[in-house]
């Protein structure tokens, strides 16, 4: 499914990938933007034909930028938006959506933390781990250490996925 979003994503911003500097821009949003991530990114990278290595640093950087702003800001978000009317609705999903994958997270506190960033598969990564971090109001800065070693993890799995087996059958 990742792949699938990653090239319509890429599409959407098909004049950009004329250029290198377009295609690493193209690769740093699509790692920002939850669900996608970090995987997204490599996947888009590996497609649009970049150095896996520095595809790896674009990457982490764009997934782990908004790690602090979720696990600083977005409870006082929540409280304050929880009562508007249609993005009430929006909060109201995703607190479902993290309170569902919370028992992954929740027994093992920060090593559950860090396996449910690092393994990439679908429903997992930095936005939701970090979401569910904060709404268990476990500590920050512990939080923060245990995405930022996820997403490093997750990212060498997804360097062996997607410029090795799936560059292959991409490329």
């Amino acid at each position: 499914m990742t792949d699938k979003i990653t090239k319509v994503v890429v599409g959407l911003f098909g004049s950009w990938a004329g250029t290198m500097v377009g295609k690493y821009i193209i690769v740093f949003i699509i790692s920002m933007v939850p669900i996608l991530e970090l995987r997204g990114g490599l996947l888009a990278a590996s497609m649009l034909g970049l150095p896996m290595w520095q595809s790896y640093l674009i990457c982490f950087i764009g997934n782990i930028l908004p790690i602090p702003f979720i696990l600083w800001l977005i409870n006082p978000i929540f409280r304050k938006m929880r009562n508007w009317k249609y993005i009430g609705k929006l909060i109201k999903w995703c607190e479902k959506k993290a309170n569902s994958k919370k028992e992954q997270i929740e027994n093992l506190k920060y090593w559950g933390l860090f396996l449910f960033v690092g393994i990439p598969l679908p429903g997992t990564g930095a936005w939701t781990g970090c979401l569910i971090a904060a709404l268990l109001n476990m500590d920050k800065k512990k939080s923060l250490l245990a995405a930022i070693c996820g997403v490093l993890t997750a990212g060498i799995i997804m360097l062996i996925l997607s410029y090795g087996i799936l560059g292959r059958v991409i490329n």
